[in-house]
């Protein structure tokens, strides 16, 4: 995604319009529209600074326009967080499970592990990550698209937790920076 897809994205997420966001980042009443236009249609880029400005005024971490230290696990995770919105369901998580030996049974859906070096691989593929902070996050955003499967928790709520994670982390409870994303119930 773009950041103009991100932005049009998240700002009718949060159920404001062009010119509402323009207005709440400075921009004039007249035009405040048609600049925010341009940028969700990406005929201009926004700079950093205004950047964030709109992260502000739309709530979210700013890091979902722009990464701070390019190729950290943070970055990592929010390429696959927007790869799942531009195109949902198309990134399931799971726990490999090792299998030393072959299944024959046509209906097992199980997903293994396959320690060989067969190639090529068939999809859908999977990735291991031996990365201690991946595998946090990766562990952590499993339980919350089993939460989303299961119906404990909505898109938007979902959805939510990604815009400002790791502060959403159930880790963050403890400190300052925690932003709640479940609705009370």
């Amino acid at each position: 995604m773009t950041i103009g897809d991100k932005i049009k994205k998240i700002r009718t997420f949060r159920g404001m319009t062009q010119k509402e966001l323009g207005l709440a980042i400075g921009f004039e009443e007249k035009g405040a529209d048609n600049r925010i236009a341009q940028y969700e249609t990406n005929y201009r880029v926004p700079k950093r600074e205004l950047l964030d400005k709109i992260a502000q005024a739309l709530r979210v971490d700013r890091q979902n326009f722009y990464t701070i230290q390019p190729g950290c696990a943070e970055d990592f995770m929010r390429t696959f967080f927007w790869l799942d919105e531009d195109s949902p369901g198309s990134i399931r998580l799971f726990q490999l499970v090792r299998n030393p030996g072959k299944t024959g049974a046509s209906d097992d859906t199980a997903v293994r592990y396959n320690d060989t070096d067969d190639w090529p691989a068939q999809p859908p593929v999977g990735i291991y990550f031996n990365y201690g902070l991946v595998d946090e996050f990766m562990r952590e955003w499993l339980l919350r698209q089993q939460e989303l499967h299961a119906g404990e928790i909505t898109r938007d709520e979902y959805f939510e937790w990604k815009l400002n994670w790791p502060c959403t982390c159930d880790d963050s409870k403890r400190f300052d920076y925690y932003v709640p994303w479940k609705k009370e119930k």
